[in-house]
C-alpha cells in the first residue's frame, strides 16, 4: 500500500462552507473571525462598552476599509470584542466573470464552484485580505508577540429580513453578553 492510499482523507479537514452555495453570490453574510487561542488583544469591555487597544483600532480600520478594496461590497453592523470580530458583509455581484475565458458564468463553472479565491468578491477572498492586512499591520507596529488569527472563520448566509434583524440585534448587544460569551476566556476556562 502506498502512503497516498494510507492517509487518503484521514487528515483532511472538512470544509466549513455550505457545499452547494457559491460565497461570491450576492447576499448578506454574517461572519465571526477569532484570534488564535482566543487571545484578548483587541481591547476590553468596561461598563458594557468596548475600549479598543491600538491593535483593536487597526482591526477596526481595516474592517471599515473592506469596501474600498472590493467592488460591490458593503458593510452592515459589526462589532469588535476582545478576541473576535462579528460583522455583516453584503456582496452585490452584478457581473460574475470567468477568470480564464472572461465570459459570464452565471451557471457556475469550475472557477466559481471549486475555487472561490478566483472570484472578484468571494467571501473567502474578502476575509483572507482582511486577516492578512490586519496581521501585517499589527506585527509591523508591535514586537511583544506574533499576532495571528484562528485559521478559519465562521460564516452564516442571511436569508431573510427576520434573520438579518436578529443578527443585527445580536451584534449590537454583544458587549452586554461578554460575561457569558463562549469566546470569553474567563467563561470557557472556568472549571465545572
Amino acid at each position: 500500500m502506498c502512503n497516498a492510499d494510507l492517509y487518503r482523507g484521514k487528515y483532511r479537514i472538512k470544509p466549513a462552507r455550505l457545499k452547494e452555495w457559491d460565497c461570491s453570490s450576492s447576499g448578506y453574510y454574517f461572519v465571526t473571525i477569532c484570534t488564535k487561542n482566543q487571545e484578548c488583544v483587541f481591547g476590553r469591555i468596561v461598563d458594557d462598552k468596548m475600549v479598543l487597544t491600538g491593535i483593536g483600532n487597526i482591526v477596526k480600520r481595516y474592517w471599515l476599509e473592506i469596501p474600498e478594496h472590493f467592488q460591490d461590497v458593503k458593510l452592515d453592523e459589526f462589532i469588535i470584542i476582545p478576541n473576535h470580530v462579528h460583522g455583516i458583509v453584503i456582496i452585490n455581484n452584478q457581473y460574475c466573470r470567468d477568470a480564464i475565458n472572461g465570459v459570464s458564468t452565471d451557471s457556475g463553472g469550475i472557477t466559481r464552484a471549486h475555487n472561490p479565491m478566483l472570484s472578484e468578491n468571494s467571501l473567502s477572498k474578502i476575509i483572507r485580505w482582511y486577516k492578512g492586512r490586519c496581521t501585517f499591520e499589527i506585527n509591523k507596529i508591535q514586537r511583544k508577540f506574533c499576532f495571528t488569527w484562528q485559521s478559519r472563520f465562521y460564516d452564516h448566509i442571511i436569508r431573510n429580513e427576520k434573520s438579518l434583524q436578529k443578527i443585527r440585534e445580536y451584534i449590537n448587544n454583544n458587549t452586554l453578553k461578554w460575561d457569558i460569551d463562549e469566546n470569553n476566556p474567563a467563561v470557557f476556562c472556568k472549571e465545572d
